[in-house]
């Protein structure tokens, strides 16, 4: 008697398992590769990027007086009734606070206008606050320090009042990103008296006549970042003659060298430049690059405020290796107008440092307006419209951590 040994036939739920895990194994194979090759093609290229794109071959957008906040209802209104309209339109724009501008805004370059203040106290009852009886102000300002604000007495208040405050808040949001593109601190110092008859407003200590100033400021900025954290005119200048020589030879630094660093400028220009420069020829141990112009030893920030006036010399300083700031509008007219020319201009120029109020959509104070203020294409930096080299990936600029 034969024995047949039967054989067991497959279900077909069992055949179509087996076809899906195949066909998985076959399909999900070459698409981890293909995730994969595209992780490192991308890697390769921020890395490219990071070794080929230098400091000045960037733009990025800034923000005019990051520290200025609107007064508050009451000492608005005196203002009003007492300044003449275009003279008070000037002066009704407000910024975000500075982590905000540069974590929400993509704000890589800000403004501080700083007031000599060594004993303290001097800004500590702003005469609009007591005439509206605004009370005690806060108690730093009884402190010892620079003070940072807008103009003494009428327009005096700030998200940050102090320059160690302000510079303590872009340190702290620098080393929670430490793969930024650079940030630069554009530092205005002011003295401006005001004479109003018969109002008697606070008298400032003049910045380029009191002993030790400008080392007050250096000495500041060095309280809260370390030399690792800066990018100053002695790292530019190496064995340089001067600066001005050291930046059209051999140029700025790669973004690998300057990422998570910071750099101060000097918005003046005049005696205090002068003062500035008095005891150290070309910058050397000093912390801002001054507003010079080419032929100056000291010659590698250069300001030209007028974007549509000056775009060809802008262009021209660009290509040849300084570094520009200029304005994408002022005093609110462009944002009241909703006048995108001068933006425009200014992003055109290839300046580094697009400075603006409105770095955001629908940001006018008590007017509504459509302008604003960005990088073209959203991106938080781009490659520069005149000076970047072929291989620039604006969208590799700044995306988190960069390889090193």
């Amino acid at each position: 008697m034969s024995v047949r040994h039967s054989r067991r036939v497959p279900s077909l739920a069992t055949i179509i398992g087996a076809i899906v895990v195949v066909a998985a194994m076959a399909i999900g194979a070459p698409a981890g590769s293909a995730a994969a090759s595209g992780h490192s093609d991308r890697h390769h290229r921020a890395h490219d990027v990071d070794r080929k794109v230098r400091l000045n071959q960037i733009q990025v957008i800034g923000s005019h007086n990051s520290y200025h906040q609107i007064l508050d209802p009451s000492e608005l209104q005196l203002r009003r009734d007492n300044l003449a309209k275009p003279a008070e339109d000037m002066l009704e724009y407000t910024a975000a606070p500075l982590p905000d501008q540069f974590q929400s805004q993509k704000v890589r370059q800000i403004e501080l206008d700083v007031w000599l203040d060594p004993a303290g106290g001097k800004y500590a009852n702003p005469l609009i606050r007591a005439a509206t009886n605004g009370g005690p102000y806060d108690p730093v300002m009884s402190t010892p320090g620079i003070k940072v604000f807008h103009v003494q007495d009428v327009d005096y208040r700030s998200s940050c009042l102090t320059l160690k405050i302000c510079l303590t808040q872009v340190k702290q949001w620098s080393d929670a990103h430490p793969s930024h593109v650079p940030i630069a601190i554009l530092t205005e110092l002011k003295d401006d008296p005001l004479v109003f008859p018969p109002f008697n407003f606070v008298v400032p200590d003049p910045w380029a006549t009191t002993p030790g100033a400008m080392d007050s400021l250096d000495n500041e900025i060095r309280s809260v970042f370390q030399s690792s954290d800066l990018i100053t005119p002695d790292d530019i200048r190496g064995h340089r003659r001067t600066l001005e020589s050291a930046v059209l030879d051999k140029g700025w630094p790669t973004l690998r060298k300057s990422r998570g660093k910071v750099m101060f400028l000097m918005d003046n220009a005049g005696a205090k430049r002068k003062a500035y420069l008095q005891g150290h020829p070309s910058l050397d141990d000093r912390v801002l690059f001054t507003n010079a112009n080419p032929g100056d030893p000291d010659a590698a920030f250069v300001e030209r405020n007028d974007a549509k006036g000056s775009g060809a010399d802008i262009r021209s300083l660009v290509q040849r290796g300084y570094v520009v700031r200029t304005r994408a509008d002022a005093d609110t007219l462009e944002a009241r107008n909703n006048d995108t020319s001068t933006r425009d201009a200014a992003l055109a120029s290839g300046a580094q440092w697009v400075s603006t109020d409105y770095p955001v959509p629908n940001y006018g104070f008590d007017f509504m307006t459509s302008y604003f203020a960005q990088i073209p294409g959203g991106t938080v930096a781009r490659c520069n419209p005149v000076n970047a080299p072929r291989r620039c990936v604006s969208a590799l600029l700044e995306v988190g951590r960069h390889p090193r």
